[in-house]
C-alpha cells in the first residue's frame, strides 16, 4: 500500500461551518461543523478520490512543492 501527503486547507465559512480543500486534488473538498470534523471528512474525500483515479487508470500528481505567502496590498 503507498502512502501519499497532500495539501490541506481549512477555511471557516460565513455561516460557520468549516470547508477543508486539497488543492492537488481538483474538486476534492469536505464541509464539517467543526475543524477536526472537516479534516477527518476530508482523509475519506481524499481516500476516494485517489482510489478512484488508480481504478480507472487516471494519473495521480503529487505536490513537488508548498509555500504560504505574504502579501501586503
Amino acid at each position: 500500500m503507498k502512502s501519499y501527503d497532500f495539501t490541506v486547507v481549512i477555511e471557516k465559512d460565513e455561516d460557520g461551518s468549516y470547508l477543508a480543500i486539497c488543492p492537488a486534488l481538483q474538486g476534492c473538498y469536505a464541509e464539517g461543523s467543526t475543524q477536526e470534523e472537516a479534516l477527518e471528512m476530508i482523509k475519506d474525500a481524499i481516500k476516494l478520490h485517489i482510489e478512484d483515479r488508480l481504478d480507472k487508470g487516471e494519473p495521480l500528481y503529487e505536490e513537488v512543492f508548498s509555500s504560504r505567502l505574504k502579501i501586503a496590498v
